[in-house]
């Protein structure tokens, strides 16, 4: 079920017994149009609270995430966006991508971050007023209450990624949003220094 995270932002999460952990959908309330970010699948009752509140646009981190999202477009109506280098792979997968993602745009209440290195186009989503970061494979919530990296063979680029991670403690936030694992409500950025921190020296 649909439940409000922090104010205005709504998450599901979708069982991975394989991976061990959730994988995470995102609701976003704006003035301006709802967003969903990564939709993973929704079951009957988070679809149908999805089309009732209303979703403008589905907004995809990276080429391994469309998930449920054309499930989601077709409910809906919203326009499916994702970053313009992984939106090749993405249409091959099936995903009906409907616009591009740019690095340094604004999207409602969020200014697109690039964090390439799992892929060449994967983004994150910062909202410097609500103090939230929200990321889809860049880190995982994983354990619980910490952060982890994917293993470096499903990454494109290891050290890449790691210097885009690094980049995101630049940015001001505290409530931190991931795909994959446990959602960090608060201290989200000292929980990814702690990550950066064990990091080798590159």
């Amino acid at each position: 079920m649909l439940e409000e995270f922090v104010p205005g932002v709504l998450t599901w999460a979708w069982r991975s017994e394989p991976h061990g952990y959730d994988f995470n959908g995102t609701l976003v309330l704006h003035g301006q149009g709802n967003l969903c970010i990564d939709p993973v699948e929704p079951g009957d009752e988070v679809l149908g609270r999805l089309a009732k509140e209303g979703v403008a646009r589905i907004l995809i981190s990276n080429r391994n995430h469309v998930r449920a999202a054309n499930r989601v477009r077709e409910r809906t109506g919203a326009r499916m966006a994702i970053h313009p280098a992984d939106a090749p792979y993405a249409r091959e997968e099936g995903a009906h991508i409907d616009e591009e993602l740019e690095v340094g745009q604004r999207v409602g209440p969020f200014t697109v971050v690039g964090v390439p290195g799992k892929s060449p186009g994967e983004i994150a989503l910062h909202d410097p007023a609500r103090l939230l970061l929200i990321v889809g494979d860049a880190v995982v919530g994983n354990p619980p209450g910490r952060l982890s990296l994917l293993r470096d063979r499903v990454m494109d680029d290891p050290l890449r990624l790691r210097a885009s991670v690094r980049r995101l403690l630049e940015l001001d936030f505290d409530t931190l949003l991931v795909g994959d694992g446990a959602l960090i409500r608060a201290g989200g950025r000292e929980r990814l220094r702690e990550l950066v921190e064990t990091f080798p020296r590159e």
